[in-house]
């Protein structure tokens, strides 16, 4: 969700960077970028052991949280092309689910600016007992679905989501846009969703 549906990156590193400094630290842009698609948990131990956070993880993420959706409640800023990949798979029956670190809560009110019924199935940080790198994110959302992860066409933007979806066998697209990512077996990567319907979108990954 986070980088690949809609550009909420940097106020994550922005509501980051403000809590460090509430605390008297330092969080450099290397060090936002190096927790780009964590598990929410995993992020906040970073900020506790790095950053000089001194709460609980659990509290350092319901912060950022609060932090993060009360700058989106105006607007929430789409990824170019995703509204309308994600329209065009409506158009074709096609299922879709959304996979994201982020917690429930977020992702709902990130959805409520969405079409209704835009996903079919949506699999959320706090509700997996790993989260990405590990693949159990997207195999519990192929599963949802009712099709095998093979059957998956993956979009992601970081590494750590890349990870995940080759994981779990899914045929991934990967679409940088905070942080770079490498070529390898199995990732096909794009500059950008804008201009990409379900046809060509099936055309990358034949």
């Amino acid at each position: 969700m986070d980088g690949t549906l809609v550009d909420t990156e940097p106020i994550w590193i922005e509501c980051e960077g403000e809590l460090v400094a509430e605390y008297g630290g330092v969080w450099s842009s290397d060090d936002a970028h190096s927790i780009v698609g964590f598990d929410l948990i995993d992020a906040a131990n970073v900020l506790r052991d790095r950053g000089g956070v001194p709460l609980d993880p659990i509290d350092i993420v319901e912060h950022l949280l609060d932090c993060v959706i009360s700058r989106i409640r105006s607007t929430v800023p789409w990824r170019p092309g995703a509204a309308e990949l994600l329209a065009d798979c409506r158009r074709e029956s096609i299922p879709t689910g959304l996979v994201t670190m982020s917690w429930r809560r977020f992702a709902e009110a990130v959805l409520e600016s969405a079409p209704p019924d835009s996903f079919h199935t949506l699999v959320t940080g706090d509700e997996v007992s790993r989260g990405k790198p590990d693949p159990e994110p997207y195999l519990v959302a192929a599963e949802a679905l009712g099709v095998e992860p093979s059957e998956c066409i993956a979009i992601e933007d970081s590494p750590t989501g890349v990870a995940a979806a080759l994981g779990a066998g899914c045929l991934t697209v990967g679409v940088p846009h905070v942080v770079p990512l490498e070529e390898m077996p199995g990732l096909t990567i794009i500059e950008t969703l804008e201009g990409l319907g379900v046809e060509e979108l099936e055309a990358l990954v034949a």
